[in-house]
């Protein structure tokens, strides 16, 4: 998600936090490297200026000195970036909501509707996905899969071709649910026909919100869409699709803040879990390698089943863990996405410059540990014990899923040490939460060098 934009800010803070001198040279490199990945982010150049010409007078100002200096043009690149990206607005939903959607053909409008869905049902609303695109071929069958996915439940009607006739059809079902996600028919350009369609819908549904929905690669085009469809239909907000596949989003972001047109949600990812609310200060500062936590934790939220967690808490507290648990773990870690994204927004783990090819060893490393453990007996899952003093089947586990007897001992080796975590724990408070440093001070001498990635 904008590589180089975020290079060049992480670049330009290390230079001014190493430099003993801000001088015209060093702001004037900074800037210029600053201006190149705006503008190749598709950022309107008015923009990249203006910014350019704040940083720029704040760093020639004599009357600031030393650390002060630094400090303020710091903060100046990170409040100047995130002022182009427009203010932070919650869509904050009433009890009982509906949220219509809208947007061309090809903006990911069905998926993220399904994403949606999934993202407020896993914080306890009650979600349907009403599908009106009675105009697109497999529309229908594209949000009937989606809901599959996100398991939730969809009301749509493949024979019929008025949008009116389906929402009668399904009226008194949807009142069951609190929260009615609703796709509507998309077009190659806003024209009178989609007008008139979305009017009438908006008619007799009488939608909490309009959301429109448009892809990151349309760069500063988002402007003149944004334009277009708020005079034309009133738009509550935007969520923006493919922010993880396109160098232009730097130009969609930008373009909606410039339109007053408030970003409610971006798409990161394929996976049903992958939106995220936008906040455009923690987006700065993830790109400035500082991290975001609260990205880190919905998307946590987002991929973690709950009762199952709440199932391997309790197993944890009564000192059982079998491979099957730790499987559950690996399972909730994969669908949380691949561990360079998770890092990104740790604080201080982007800078911490961990190599590619280490993390990709590590995510391989846990597939086949998971491959490993579906191809065990359950009583092999139940009781690992059993494996180390029958090392036939241990060959029996790595032939039949593809991995090695070394890796499987690894497996139980980690397996070993985690539940010797766990009972440690148990032992000496850790599960009612009595922790202080002298036991992690214990606790990580006793394990130094054992867990390893």
């Amino acid at each position: 998600m904008l590589d180089k934009l975020g290079s060049a800010l992480k670049s330009g803070v290390k230079k001014i936090s190493n430099a003993i001198f801000v001088d015209k040279k060093l702001i004037d490199g900074i800037v210029k490297d600053i201006q190149r990945a705006l503008i190749e982010a598709d950022v309107n150049v008015e923009l990249v200026f203006a910014l350019s010409q704040k940083i720029k007078k704040l760093a020639y100002d004599e009357t600031i000195k030393g650390i002060d200096k630094k400090e303020q043009l710091v903060k100046l690149i990170h409040d100047e970036i995130s002022l182009l990206l427009g203010e932070k607005k919650e869509l904050k939903l009433p009890k009982q909501a509906s949220i219509m959607f809208m947007g061309l053909y090809g903006a990911g409008k069905t998926t993220t509707i399904a994403k949606l869905g999934f993202y407020y049902a896993k914080r306890g609303r009650k979600v349907a996905l009403l599908g009106l695109d009675v105009d697109r071929p497999a529309a229908m069958d594209q949000l009937e899969q989606m809901g599959e996915k996100a398991k939730l439940p969809v009301f749509i009607d493949k024979e019929e071709k008025d949008p009116i006739k389906i929402i009668k059809k399904h009226e008194a079902e949807l009142k069951k649910y609190d929260l009615i996600l609703i796709d509507t028919a998309g077009r190659d350009g806003l024209n009178k026909d989609l007008i008139k369609q979305i009017e009438k819908l908006d008619k007799k549904l009488k939608p909490d919100f309009r959301i429109l929905v448009m892809p990151a690669d349309i760069g500063q085009a988002a402007k003149t869409q944004a334009d277009e469809f708020q005079k034309a239909l009133s738009v509550d907000g935007v969520i923006i699709t493919r922010m993880d596949g396109t160098s232009k989003a730097g130009g969609a972001l930008t373009a909606c803040a410039e339109t007053k047109a408030p970003v409610f949600f971006i798409g990161v990812g394929e996976q049903i879990h992958e939106i995220e609310t936008f906040d455009p200060e923690s987006f700065i500062s993830r790109l400035l390698g500082m991290g975001d936590l609260n990205a880190l934790l919905e998307h946590v939220k987002s991929a973690t089943d709950e009762k199952q967690q709440k199932r391997i808490e309790e197993r944890m507290q009564e000192g059982k863990f079998t491979l099957l648990d730790l499987y559950g773990q690996l399972e909730q870690m994969n669908k949380m996405g691949s561990m360079d994204k998770m890092l990104g927004m740790v604080p201080g783990m982007s800078a911490a410059k961990v190599p590619k090819d280490v993390l990709a060893k590590q995510e391989t490393k846990m597939k086949h540990w998971k491959n490993a453990i579906s191809s065990m007996t359950e009583e092999e899952i139940e009781n690992p014990e059993v494996l180390e003093k029958q090392t036939s089947r241990i060959q029996r586990i790595a032939k039949g899923s593809g991995t090695t007897t070394t890796e499987i001992r690894e497996l139980l080796k980690q397996y070993k040490m985690i539940k010797d975590m766990m009972g440690m724990s148990s032992a000496e408070g850790l599960a009612e939460g009595k922790i202080d440093k002298k036991m992690m001070q214990k606790m990580a001498k006793r394990f130094k060098g054992k867990i390893k990635m």
